[in-house]
């Protein structure tokens, strides 16, 4: 069973108090982890030069992934002083449920490539947590165990564009026990990400002497996550993209099934809707009238998303248009958003300008490839941290307490 803890008692180390007494010792892999950032300085150099690529790429120019960062530095905070912010809390309802904190772990495909179990060390990480983990569809660990480690995991779809075939996903994903259903929208189609091919990623991927090569030269991975995963569960397949097993991640021949995804329409989401009777949102919203049309659909919360800028190179930060669809959809419908979040600061904003929640993607990934559950833990324990400490600095004790009045538009 897995231990639960409080967010508001990490014990995140800061100049002001380096240690503190009684803490935990951290893994010696953990100490030098102060930031999200730190994580990926660290996959960078454990991961093969593939998989790195995998996970941190955009595609093409790379323009949307460099855009979703600096679209927070659009705005700076105009702190209030001399507020009571001792009983600061974390804690944020959202879609019926109460969460530990304001943020969750975005689903990421290919989890167990990069680290050992990936898709159970976020799942578990997350329960321990008490936050959000939403598994993808793209994920090589089948979802009846994922939702087993995690009974409040939710489940993030590529539906095909076949009603038959969606109607069969849906009877699995309920069978097993999800509560929460989000559809990704944004992939009609696959982005060009170049990156992955000048890296030698694919998927499948395909035996060469190259992948060899990089597998050799980083041992850590090789035998810790690679191997350990052959001997302990066979080869790895995409256990969740339709209703049966896909590909393996490693073949010579076999090429993936996508389905008809550009067959996709409203119609389609309204099938979903009649057949999906728990909770249901939908990802990859760039437009307020797309966020419109999804809650007159029957969405019950969205998620604003360029796919971390992987999809469509040029596309608009989801952060830039947040308060336009905010305002189109009223204060109280669930907008959530991801894509290029790091910081506390960054979840901060977000809510200041409208978002309900938010979610973090490749971060937890480079956590547990780093360190597994406890790296995952680990990071989710100082961006809590950080967004506890910058309330204080801000001079609110909750995060619904946040808004635009708190924020100076920079342009």
């Amino acid at each position: 069973m897995t231990s639960t803890y409080r967010l508001e008692d990490f014990a995140a180390p800061s100049s002001a108090s380096p240690t503190r007494a009684g803490a935990p010792a951290l893994p010696r892999r953990l100490r030098q982890m102060l930031s999200l950032d730190d994580f990926e300085h660290a996959a960078r150099d454990f991961l093969p030069r593939p998989i790195f690529a995998y996970v941190s790429g955009g595609c093409e120019t790379n323009r949307s992934l460099q855009g979703n960062r600096s679209a927070f530095a659009d705005y700076g905070w105009q702190t209030r002083i001399l507020k009571n912010t001792s009983g600061r809390t974390l804690t944020t309802a959202l879609l019926g449920e109460d969460w530990a904190a304001p943020f969750g772990i975005a689903p990421m495909g290919i989890s167990a490539l990069s680290a050992y179990r990936g898709d159970l060390v976020q799942a578990q990480a997350a329960a321990a947590a008490n936050i959000p983990m939403i598994l993808s569809g793209t994920s090589l660990i089948a979802m009846e165990d994922v939702v087993r480690a995690n009974p409040r995991a939710w489940f993030q779809a590529y539906v095909p564009g076949e009603p038959e075939r969606i109607e069969l996903l849906l009877a699995r994903v309920a069978r097993a026990g999800f509560g929460t259903l989000v559809v990704t929208a944004d992939t009609p189609v696959s982005g060009n990400r170049e990156n992955n091919l000048r890296a030698g990623f694919s998927t499948p991927l395909r035996p060469s002497l190259r992948l060899a090569w990089e597998g050799i030269t980083h041992p850590g991975w090789l035998w810790g996550t690679a191997l350990r995963t052959l001997v302990r569960h066979g080869m790895p397949h995409f256990e969740n993209s339709q209703a049966s097993r896909g590909a393996p991640i490693l073949s010579s021949t076999v090429t993936r099934d996508f389905g008809a995804r550009d067959h996709l329409n409203w119609e389609h989401f309204d099938l979903i809707r009649r057949r999906w009777k728990g909770k249901l949102v939908l990802k990859g919203i760039l437009h307020q009238d797309d966020a419109v049309q999804a809650r007159d659909h029957g969405a019950d919360g969205i998620i604003l998303s360029n796919h971390g800028g992987r999809q469509l190179d040029g596309a608009v930060s989801p952060l830039q248009v947040l308060p336009g669809v905010v305002q189109a959809l009223g204060s109280d419908y669930p907008v959530m958003i991801d894509s290029g979040f790091r910081r506390g600061n960054d979840v901060l904003l977000a809510l200041a300008l409208g978002a309900k929640f938010v979610f973090v993607g490749r971060p937890f990934n480079y956590a547990g490839a780093v360190a597994g559950e406890a790296g995952v833990r680990h990071a989710i324990g100082i961006l809590a941290s950080e967004i506890l400490r910058n309330m204080a600095l801000i001079g609110v004790s909750r995060p619904a307490e946040l808004g635009r009045e708190h924020l100076f538009a920079k342009h």
